[in-house]
C-alpha cells in the first residue's frame, strides 16, 4: 500500500491531459465531418418501407428487448438509474486506482452480465431477425 503522499493529484495534472485530449478528439472530428460525407441513408420513403426496419446497430439490442414486451422498456431504464448512481452506491475505500479490487467484484460480474446480455441481443436482434421480426437461422 502506498502511502498518502505518493499520490500525484489528479487535478490538474490528469484533468489537464483528459481537457487537451478531448479538444483534439472534438478538432478532429469537426475538421473530418467538413471534408468526409457521413455515410447515412437515403431519405425515408413511406411507400418503401424495409421488412424488418431496425434501429442502429448500438440500439438493436434495445429493440430486440422491447419487441418481446412493451413493459420490458422499463430494464433499460433501472440499469441506466443502477449505473448513475454507481458511484454512490459501490463501497469505499481509501485506497485509489485499483482494476478489478475484491470489495467491487459483485459490480464486475454484475457490468460484465450487463455488457454480454447487451451484445447477445444485439447479435440476435442483427443477424437472427428476419421479416415481421421472426427469428429466422
Amino acid at each position: 500500500m502506498k502511502k498518502k503522499n505518493e499520490y500525484i493529484k489528479s487535478d490538474p495534472y490528469f484533468f489537464r491531459m483528459i481537457i487537451v485530449s478531448a479538444l483534439l478528439v472534438i478538432i478532429a472530428v469537426i475538421v473530418l465531418g467538413l471534408f468526409i460525407d457521413a455515410p447515412l441513408k437515403a431519405p425515408a420513403d413511406s411507400s418503401n418501407v424495409p421488412n424488418p426496419s431496425k434501429a442502429a446497430w448500438f440500439l438493436l439490442w434495445f429493440q430486440e428487448i422491447v419487441s418481446y414486451s412493451s413493459y420490458f422498456i422499463y430494464g433499460p431504464v433501472i440499469l441506466f438509474m443502477v449505473y448513475l448512481f454507481l458511484p454512490y452506491l459501490a463501497p469505499s475505500t481509501d485506497e485509489k486506482a485499483v482494476w478489478f479490487r475484491k470489495e467491487y467484484r459483485l459490480l464486475d460480474i454484475f457490468t460484465l452480465l450487463v455488457f454480454l446480455g447487451i451484445v447477445f441481443l444485439t447479435v440476435i436482434a442483427y443477424f437472427f431477425r428476419g421479416e415481421f421480426w421472426r427469428l429466422t437461422i
